[in-house]
């Protein structure tokens, strides 16, 4: 069984990839990226795909029994396109499923709403494509936080607009264990997951993180106007407004869902504090 992997130079594509050398062996998996090279590290084949051109995927999925479509970074409305070119070179060359990362979130009510939509699209497309499909929805990657964590320590403090919402955080290890699963499993077949872990708040977080790092931070919860201003004058328009839109959505409880981890991975979802541990683990090593 021949399973590609899009975006195999990002992070989220990459220990998807990973995690399936693992489970069969990396003759079985091929690696899409748009800049090839970026992915040659990863130890197998790799083959060129931009998400803007359906020629790069009609080539790119010869041969190809399933297809981990991971989602795009462009803007809301081009992602969409750019996720069909995917969509329909996989019927063109006959492959057999698609497993699409997805994500949770509002698609009415936050700043992050547009990209949420986009999201939503792209699952009607995979699910209506004829294909035998999964789709995983993603929470928000613990990740950034803890790779923001020297700001955090300058400033004293977490500030943000979230206030008591709380937030299933994921990391991307945890989903490239689940992908990969949804991916070799027919039992996972049109089935869509909430991807996600235990759900706390922002004070929580900062606590896991103080546990780990020895760090004092506290957390401090200001309005979502302000948050936006903030982020804005930090990151630009576009991203400041992005960004605070996720945490008005932690806010008013949209990443507070109930978890389909197990069933989609075969495990539970590791615990917070574990996520946490095991950043400091691998980053402490390199």
């Amino acid at each position: 069984m021949k399973i590609a992997v899009t975006s195999a130079s990002g992070q989220l594509g990459a220990a998807i990839v990973k995690t399936l050398i693992t489970e069969i062996g990396k003759d079985n998996v091929i690696a899409i990226a748009r800049t090839p090279e970026k992915a040659k590290h990863l130890g197998v084949e790799v083959r060129k795909g931009d998400y803007n051109s359906r020629e790069d995927f009609n080539i790119a999925l010869k041969g190809v029994d399933a297809v981990l479509l991971v989602s795009g970074m462009d803007e809301p409305q081009k992602r969409i396109q750019q996720h069909r070119n995917v969509i329909e070179a996989a019927t063109y060359n006959s492959v057999q499923k698609i497993v699409y990362t997805s994500i949770v979130g509002d698609d009415i009510n936050t700043a992050f709403s547009p990209i949420v939509q986009s999201n939503r699209q792209t699952e009607e497309d995979v699910s209506t494509s004829g294909l035998d499909w999964v789709i995983g929805r993603n929470g928000i990657y613990i990740e950034p936080d803890l790779e923001y964590l020297g700001t955090y320590i300058k400033e004293g403090e977490i500030r943000n607009c979230a206030n008591e919402g709380k937030c299933g955080y994921t990391s991307r290890e945890e989903l490239g264990v689940a992908y990969a699963q949804m991916l070799l499993s027919d039992k996972h077949n049109g089935n869509t997951y909430n991807l996600v872990g235990e759900a706390i708040t922002q004070t929580q977080l900062a606590t896991y993180i103080n546990q780990v790092f020895g760090t004092n931070l506290k957390y401090v919860a200001v309005s979502v106007d302000e948050y936006k201003k903030e982020r804005q004058a930090a990151l630009g328009d576009f991203i400041g407004t992005v960004i605070a839109g996720i945490y008005e959505g932690i806010k008013s409880g949209v990443n507070n869902v109930p978890s389909d981890y197990k069933k989609a991975a075969g495990r539970s979802h590791i615990s917070p504090l574990q996520m946490i541990q095991d950043y400091q683990l691998k980053h402490s090593t390199k």
